[in-house]
């Protein structure tokens, strides 16, 4: 089954022309030589803390391994140290609370790490982190597979089957825009001074539409992924029960990730 959805911005992101022109420019061969992804990081992250600077280096190294999806979602909630986040966006606030609230943890915090929407570490700990990523091979990693394509100006997403079909076997399919990389020169706050380089930012979220454990494809144009400065983009599959996210499923990198 083909969908092909509305241009919608959930985050409330304005669309803008990308000025890299990555998000629908990458070759067939290219395409073909996609290693598929096995993990799938989230950092939680702002300007305005401290205590961040020691994890930016883990995420920049996990997003150059060809096997795994490493974001950036830059948090709001610490815009009151003297320093706003350029790059903030409230719905990863509200993103990083909702896992909060699926393990019954009563704060956020940042850094912090999500691998693959349920293990859960401090950002700077490399050792931490690395232990999530092979205990969730170990279980399995991503077991649909997920491929997106450029085809002109349109982006087909193929969705997989599930392995076992379940009751609860269903989720959401994800466009995710994001910025490759981006240096802010920090002028206030606790990184006041500071130049950080930030790979992979999330520039929103667009819902492609349900899956519900049978194969699914989606054809969408270009332009849903070219919001905000946004070069690239992923595709994530993820469980979802009462409007929280659950464990991801799947994933797929776009050009130039």
């Amino acid at each position: 089954m083909t969908h092909r959805p509305r241009a919608q911005t959930r985050f409330g992101v304005t669309r803008a022309l990308c000025a890299a022109g990555l998000v629908c420019a990458v070759s067939a061969s290219a395409q073909a030589r996609a290693e598929p992804v096995r993990a799938v990081v989230e950092l939680f992250t702002s300007q305005g803390c401290g205590a961040c600077r020691s994890a930016d280096p883990i995420i920049r190294d996990l997003a150059r391994q060809p096997g795994v999806v490493a974001l950036t979602l830059p948090v709001t909630y610490w815009d009151y140290l003297g320093w706003k986040d350029t790059l903030a966006l409230r719905p990863f606030t509200e993103r990083q609370r909702a896992y909060a609230r699926v393990r019954g943890a009563r704060q956020v915090f940042t850094p912090q790490v999500v691998v693959d929407g349920s293990g859960f570490a401090v950002g700077s700990d490399r050792a931490a982190l690395e232990r999530l990523m092979r205990e969730a091979t170990q279980h399995g990693g991503l077991p649909i597979p997920v491929r997106g394509e450029i085809h002109g100006d349109r982006i087909a997403v193929e969705v997989g089957a599930a392995p076992e079909l379940k009751a609860e076997t269903r989720g959401d399919v994800w466009l995710v825009p994001v910025l490759r990389s981006r240096a802010i020169a920090i002028q206030g706050g606790e990184n006041g001074g500071r130049t950080a380089t930030y790979v992979n930012v999330v520039r929103g979220m667009q819902r492609l539409g349900a899956w519900t454990g049978q194969p699914t494809r989606f054809d969408v144009p270009c332009t849903l992924a070219e919001i905000a400065d946004a070069d690239s983009w992923v595709i994530l599959v993820q469980g979802a029960a009462e409007g929280r996210p659950g464990r991801i499923l799947g994933a797929a990198k776009g050009p130039g990730l």
